[in-house]
């Protein structure tokens, strides 16, 4: 408590202390390990007064908790339900699409703003959220950490029985279009560059060795199933 009010009220770091209570809801007694959640790979680093200056490590360690938080919930929220159902659900809230919109509901971007050099892309959002949560189990453990996320970000950022009849896998429903329809759908990276210091992926989709649409993203996989989308889009493929 003493270490929270130091930092709200006297720390040189106390607008970022407010910020962080403004966003997350709670001023941490580590700044420098909540500072440490924004830093992605991509960052100028100069600055930190840590071992490790990104927040990779961080990402690894709230990926699995989260992981595991969802895997619960979805256990008790659906007694009746099988495992295939509940192995599904839990893939469309961890996966990075869900995570980049919940991190830019929750306002993640008003603090990832203060350390990004150059362009902030959506996914840095979605690895923000993960580390976060790992930077909260670090300080809080797991009990509360569930809690956390199960209160704070499960019932207040998303919509789990939206997702329920959500079907975003664009490349599972263009390669099931494809076999029952006897067509034959290849993948192809047609390039790979470095923006602000990360590697972006350009990949193309083909059907029967004619390219239909590309697209280009940090994530490969990203960037398939953002051109699979637009191959059903522009094919008009709206039913399996």
């Amino acid at each position: 408590m003493i270490k929270r009010f130091y930092n709200y009220y006297i720390s040189d770091q106390r607008r970022l202390a407010r910020k962080f209570k403004d966003v997350l809801g709670f001023v941490p007694r580590n700044l420098t390990l909540f500072k440490l959640a924004f830093y992605h790979k991509s960052m100028n680093s100069q600055n930190m007064r840590v071992d490790t200056s990104n927040n990779e490590r961080l990402e690894y360690l709230g990926d699995a908790i989260l992981s595991t938080i969802v895997a619960e919930y979805l256990f008790k929220k659906y007694p009746t339900q099988k495992e295939g159902f509940l192995t599904k659900m839990r893939s469309k809230i961890v996966k990075r699409k869900t995570l980049n919109k919940v991190a830019e509901s929750m306002g993640l971007d008003m603090i990832l703003s203060e350390y990004s050099q150059g362009i902030m892309s959506q996914s840095m959002l979605g690895n923000a959220l993960e580390a976060l949560v790992g930077a909260i189990y670090i300080e809080y453990g797991y009990s509360k950490t569930r809690n956390y996320v199960i209160e704070h970000i499960l019932m207040q950022h998303l919509d789990v029985h939206e997702l329920e009849v959500l079907d975003d896998n664009y490349k599972s429903l263009l390669l099931e279009w494809s076999q029952k329809h006897g067509n034959e759908v290849e993948y192809k990276l047609l390039s790979k560059t470095k923006l602000n210091k990360r590697d972006r992926f350009k990949v193309g989709v083909n059907i029967n060795g004619k390219q239909i649409a590309f697209a280009e993203d940090f994530n490969k996989k990203s960037a398939e199933q953002t051109a699979s989308s637009l191959v059903l889009k522009k094919l008009n493929i709206k039913e399996i």
